[in-house]
């Protein structure tokens, strides 16, 4: 049962937060992009704190018998989801709500280990790493009935290169897959892809209903998970209702009967909404409002050091940053240590590699030498190169950020440097998600010379650089048209390599190369934090960004 409108205010929760006006009748507040569709969040004044039964908290609605719990959960992300197809989605916070609706072939325990869900086991591994065959469950089924087939999940692996979606390079190493019989597949590589079981981990379609209008699909999708989507406006909100016939009971259905996910893109906001109740757990603490969320008694953090990377990138394909010789001035003119400092701890941490610290850790990367590579703040230095390089003095820079606080300081401080250095003719231009992307993949000068972003990938390397910076991905997920062909065919080898030794050693070279030349600068990583309102349990925080945990096999979230 959704919570009831704000009647004091003759206004619904959803309404309320799309004008900005927190759902409180003594707090306005601006800059909220987005919101749900209950009431006022449980401060009580519309008797919504639970003497009307409407938050659950006797276990029952009570209004037809049922013994399944009735409570609601208000999620505040960051950003609204863009699709809700798992072949052609390419964004954390659609990710994150797909993956409540649908079951995986494999999915994430509660770290970064594997385990199976559709699939009934971990791949048998044959031919020296080309070959993975998949053994599936025969009781899976679709929320429209259908079974759960091996044709699914073939169509699942296969579907993104054969519509060539920005996704293919994750399955493209796939050379053939075919059903053995009902319930095993076999996947043939065309090579021995080291990172083969962690590409399994994908959300499993209805191969049928999809193909019969994909574009049907992606809006309301027919999935396997123990919710469904009931309601959502890309970019914006999206309900999800529990699915009380899910096909696997085995660790009983959830407790949250409806979540909402809203968008609530302006930081400040999102704290408070927390803070007021309006909201069960909002993602991204800020930084400078981290000491706000602790010092609140209705609120905990809970953090994990997550599997991504943030970074200045370069356009290396035209205008003054093809020379490298200009991308060492300007990382002369600024500080990134300062600027992490600044702007980003304790929300997150510096990062010198494209790799996160545990996983470079594990592989035993040169994190020392890669930390030495960056440069500190000199402008006269930054002066002499931009000099022997012939940059004109009136030249117009553009460095363009998507709408995230953090990166668009990072950004400024990059422009600070070069108006330090002498150029009067900087823009740093904050752009909605749509445009930036557009920009970003252009190899256009005039749009952009540099541009802050980041990535959450997989816990393996291959899932870092090849997607950002091999040459074969040019103008999906890598914007920086670089020209180092050799680095960018050692990423390659190290993909189609199963030797976990040769594929280190490749990935030093290749990224020693790439951050001597600088590609990237390498920012920062964050923490995936997390505020969590005291009358939620069993919620915690996950090491990958999209993994918003419910209910799985190791936790089954409340809420008074």
């Amino acid at each position: 049962m959704a919570r009831e409108p704000n009647t004091e205010l003759g206004i619904t929760r959803r309404q309320a937060l799309a004008s900005g006006m927190a759902v409180s009748s003594s707090m306005f507040l601006a800059g909220c992009a987005g919101g749900g569709d209950g009431g006022d969040g449980g401060d009580g004044s519309d008797g919504s704190d639970g003497s009307d039964g409407s938050d659950g908290s006797d276990g029952s609605d009570g209004s037809d018998g049922s013994d399944l719990p009735n409570q609601e959960l208000y999620f505040a992300q960051v950003k609204g989801p863009l699709d809700m197809d798992p072949i052609i989605m390419n964004d954390v916070p659609s990710a994150q709500i797909a993956n409540q609706m649908f079951d995986g072939l494999y999915e994430y325990n509660e770290g970064v280990g594997i385990e199976p869900k559709i699939a009934t086991e971990a791949p048998t591994v044959e031919r020296d790493g080309t070959r993975f065959i998949v053994p599936i469950r025969d009781d899976a089924v679709f929320q429209n009935g259908d079974p759960v087939t091996a044709e699914d999940v073939i169509h699942t692996i296969v579907a993104p290169v054969e519509e060539q979606t920005e996704n293919a390079a994750e399955v493209d190493m796939v050379d053939t897959a075919e059903a053995i019989d009902d319930t095993t597949i076999q996947f043939d590589l065309s090579y021995p892809y080291g990172a083969f079981e962690v590409a399994l981990v994908r959300n499993v379609v209805n191969k049928e209903v999809r193909t019969s209008d994909r574009e049907a699909y992606n809006t309301d999708p027919v999935t396997s998970g123990p919710f469904q989507l009931t309601e959502w406006e890309p970019e914006s909100f999206a309900t999800l209702d529990r699915w009380d016939d899910y096909w696997d009971d085995s660790n009983g259905l959830p407790n949250v009967a409806t979540i909402e996910f809203d968008p609530i893109e302006e930081q400040t906001t999102r704290v408070t909404e927390l803070e007021t109740g309006n909201v069960d757990i909002i993602e991204t603490i800020p930084p400078q409002l981290y000491e706000t969320v602790r010092n609140n008694e209705s609120a905990t953090i809970d953090e994990e050091p997550g599997v991504g990377y943030f970074y200045l990138a370069f356009n290396c394909g035209d205008g003054p940053t093809t020379d490298p010789m200009v991308r060492e001035a300007v990382d002369y003119c600024f500080s990134m240590d300062q600027a992490i400092e600044n702007f980003v701890q304790p929300a997150g941490v510096r990062q010198v590699s494209p790799y996160p610290r545990t996983m470079a850790e594990e592989w035993d990367f040169p994190l020392d030498e890669w930390g030495d590579i960056s440069h500190d703040r000199d402008l006269d230095m930054a002066a002499d190169l931009f000099e022997e390089a012939g940059v004109d003095m009136d030249y117009n820079w553009r460095i363009i950020v998507p709408p995230d606080d953090m990166r668009e300081q990072i950004g400024i401080s990059i422009g600070d440097g070069l108006q330090n250095a002498g150029f009067s003719n900087v823009e740093v231009q904050r752009l909605d998600w749509g445009t930036f992307l557009d920009a970003y993949v252009t190899e256009d000068a005039e749009r952009y010379n540099m541009y802050t972003l980041g990535w959450s990938g997989s816990p393996d390397p291959d899932a870092f650089v090849y997607q950002l910076l091999s040459q074969e991905v040019e103008g999906t997920t890598n914007g920086t048209f670089h020209e180092y062909s050799e680095a960018s065919e050692m990423l390659t080898q190290a993909r189609e390599s199963a030797d976990r030794e040769e594929r280190r050693q490749l990935y030093i070279d290749a990224t020693t190369e790439l951050l001597e030349g600088r590609v990237h600068i390498p920012a920062y990583n964050l923490k995936n934090s997390y505020g969590i309102h005291e009358r939620v349990s069993d919620f915690s925080a996950h090491a990958i960004s999209t993994e918003v945990q419910i209910f799985t096999g190791h936790n089954n979230v409340s809420v008074e």
